[in-house]
């Protein structure tokens, strides 16, 4: 209970407050709690599909994301010439406006799911590049030189050495880009959308905010939010997973001598 009833006052107080604030404005600019709750009842269904459906292509883009991020830092940690030519490159994916460039990859890749998937890799890749890059080629230079004094291979060091150092990194890039990817998934649906029948979180938010209905703008934004977390969630704790079963499994090793 101390764990947990600080954010709960904490919730509470802020419910509170947007419902005195409520009061001062008109429900299209600013609804009260009421009136969201009663929209997520009514478009409970809708809302739901709409969040899976969201939630399914932000995790295609993100574990697209993590298979060729992870691909590509282990390609610049095993030719450095390239990490020197195309990691300047690589910022691309930080930097360009996702907003102004959605259309043209959607135009690209197609209308659909696919095309979200697309928006959503292209906006969660660098932060694992990045960490990966860091992690598999900035090792403390005393464990290379203990796995040089024992002769060990090229594919020793880098299955022994360089992956399971790369793992924190990779992961803090992960996490990152975990919240990235339904960013750039509700971002993706406002060019790309579903088809006929099939709508996902970024089309109720501009259904929503064109018709000026704001109790379910408000709903889809919470379920946005909710969504954001969850997969966060997920990423975090299965990182976690596995870096206690690598720190077991080292354990194991060495107090079995190998």
């Amino acid at each position: 209970m101390n764990r947990f009833w600080p954010p709960l006052l904490a919730l509470a107080l802020m419910v509170l407050a947007w419902a005195l604030l409520s009061l001062c404005f008109p429900p299209y600019i600013l609804p009260s709690p009421w009136a969201v709750l009663e929209a997520i009842s009514r478009r409970g269904w809708e809302l739901l599909g709409a969040t899976l459906l969201t939630g399914a292509a932000a995790l295609a883009g993100f574990l697209l994301s993590l298979l060729m991020g992870y691909a590509c830092g282990l390609s610049f940690a095993r030719f450095p010439w390239l990490e020197k030519g195309f990691f300047p490159y690589a910022i691309f994916f930080q930097t360009v406006p996702v907003v102004a460039v959605a259309p043209l990859i959607i135009l690209w890749v197609g209308h659909g799911f696919w095309g979200v998937v697309a928006v959503a890799f292209i906006i969660s890749i660098f932060p694992i590049i990045s960490g990966s890059t860091q992690g598999l080629t900035r090792i403390e230079p005393q464990r290379i030189e203990l796995f040089q004094l024992y002769g060990a291979s090229r594919k020793q060091r880098l299955l022994k050495l360089q992956i399971p150092s790369s793992l924190p990194q990779t992961l803090a890039g992960a996490r990152i880009s975990s919240g990235l990817s339904v960013i750039g998934a509700i971002v993706g649906e406002f060019s790309a959308g579903f088809g006929s029948g099939h709508h996902g979180l970024g089309y109720l938010i501009l259904f929503s905010s064109g018709q000026l209905k704001t109790p379910t703008l408000f709903a889809s934004i919470m379920a946005s939010t909710l969504l954001g977390y969850l997969v966060f969630a997920l990423v975090h704790h299965g990182g976690g997973w596995l870096l206690r079963r690598q720190h077991y499994s080292l354990e194991h090793h060495v107090s079995n001598g190998t």
